[in-house]
């Protein structure tokens, strides 16, 4: 078990809980892209508690993530909305599943872990069908070097295991190596309109105290441009981020 299903092993309520992760635009979009599922089989890889697959498939959902504990509460929301489910448990670079087995293959929210983005990437092409769809919701980086540096630091003080925010076009070059058709793309979108305070923030992800106050004070110090890029603002004792991403719809 690698050093971020650890982390999440021990945080899983968080993420059940999280109002960033039950729901956010991003999801009802990709509801509506993808249109009627009810007798697609769907993927969702590295699930975390589950809400992107669980809001999508009516039936035939298979739901993998690297964290039992995860896992375990994927299972449980699933039983509150009446839903069964599949869970395994694996790493996105190594799917344990034939070729060409689902219908749509999902991810939000956790290719930013991935240790081998490239090797997910091509894991999750192989398990989809001929003609099929994979759905790809994750944090973006930013096309300006120093901005995107300075998110990383963010990112890496919000939650240590974080490896890297792709920008769009870092995102394009992926599939087109895969040979991926992008059917749909969009960028700059926000799971948390009107943002979320980075005392909320580093709650769900169990920041810890110090990493809190350094992510402030960070803040504190950037340049004005920067924190208007990222979307960032100050309202009374708090700054408030929007939790900015980018999805694809693409094609096999």
């Amino acid at each position: 078990m690698n050093k971020s299903a650890q982390r999440f092993n021990q945080i899983a309520d968080n993420f059940l809980n999280s109002e960033v992760h039950k729901a956010s635009p991003s999801i009802d979009q990709l509801k509506t892209l993808l249109g009627e599922v009810h007798d697609k089989a769907i993927c969702d890889v590295a699930c975390g508690s589950g809400h992107l697959g669980l809001a999508l498939a009516p039936h035939s959902l298979t739901s993998v993530d690297p964290s039992e504990s995860m896992l375990a509460n994927v299972e449980k929301l699933a039983a509150t909305k009446g839903k069964s489910v599949k869970t395994v448990c694996a790493y996105a670079e190594e799917l344990p599943f034939d070729s060409e087995q689902f219908d749509i293959v999902v991810t939000r929210l956790a290719a930013h872990h991935f240790t081998d983005i490239a090797l997910a990437i091509k894991e999750m092409k192989r398990v989809t069908k001929k003609g099929g769809t994979i759905a790809i919701i994750d944090l973006e980086g930013y096309e300006d070097k120093q901005v995107d540096q300075f998110n990383h630091e963010l990112e890496l003080l919000h939650d240590e295991t974080h490896i890297k925010s792709y920008s769009y076009q870092e995102w394009l070059d992926l599939f087109t190596h895969e040979d991926l058709t992008v059917v749909e793309g969009f960028s700059d979108l926000s799971e948390k309109p009107g943002g979320i305070s980075i005392k909320r923030w580093c709650e769900i992800a169990s920041s810890g105290w110090e990493a809190e106050r350094e992510i402030r004070a960070k803040l504190e110090q950037a340049p004005a441009h920067f924190l208007k890029t990222m979307g960032i603002e100050k309202r009374e004792d708090d700054f408030y981020i929007p939790v900015r991403t980018a999805m694809f719809l693409l094609t096999k």
